[in-house]
C-alpha cells in the first residue's frame, strides 16, 4: 500500500514510470486508496502542506543545470559526484534525470556540429594548407 509520501510524489509526477503505473493500477481497484488520494488533494488545495511536501514541490534537493553539467563533465569533487549519482540513480529524481538527458542531448548535438564545422573549415582551406592555391 503506497504511503502518503508516495501519493504526494505521484501527484507531483516524481516517481518512476513503473511506480506511477503501479499506483494508478492500485487506485483503480482500491476505493480506500482513491479516497486517501482525494483527501491529499483537498488538503493541498486548502493550502495545508508538510515540510516534506514543500521540500519536494520546490525541488530543494535538486541540482541546477550547471551542477548537472559539471557532473556530466566529471569535474565535481568525489563527494558531490557520489551524492549526484545517488540522487539520480537511487532516489530516481525525474526532474534531474530529465535535465541530465537534455544536457546529454545538447552535448551530442554540439559535438556533431563541431565535427561538421571542422570538416567544412578543412575543406575550405585545404588548398591553402598544401601551399597550392586553387584560384
Amino acid at each position: 500500500m503506497p504511503s502518503d509520501a508516495d501519493l504526494e510524489a505521484y501527484l507531483d509526477e516524481e516517481l518512476t514510470i513503473s511506480a506511477m503505473a503501479d499506483i494508478e493500477a492500485t487506485l483503480r481497484k482500491d476505493a480506500r486508496l482513491a479516497e486517501r488520494l482525494r483527501t491529499l488533494i483537498v488538503r493541498r488545495d486548502a493550502g495545508v502542506h508538510t515540510l516534506g511536501a514543500i521540500w519536494r514541490r520546490h525541488g530543494l534537493s535538486c541540482f541546477s543545470r550547471r551542477q548537472l553539467g559539471n557532473y556530466l563533465l566529471g569535474v565535481l569533487p568525489k563527494p558531490e559526484t557520489e551524492y549526484t549519482r545517488f540522487h539520480l540513480e537511487i532516489i530516481g529524481c525525474r526532474v534531474c534525470q530529465a535535465n541530465l538527458e537534455d544536457l546529454k542531448q545538447q552535448e551530442a548535438e554540439a559535438g556533431s556540429e563541431t565535427a561538421d564545422r571542422r570538416r567544412r573549415y578543412f575543406q575550405s582551406s585545404a588548398g591553402y594548407l598544401s601551399g597550392k592555391r586553387a584560384d
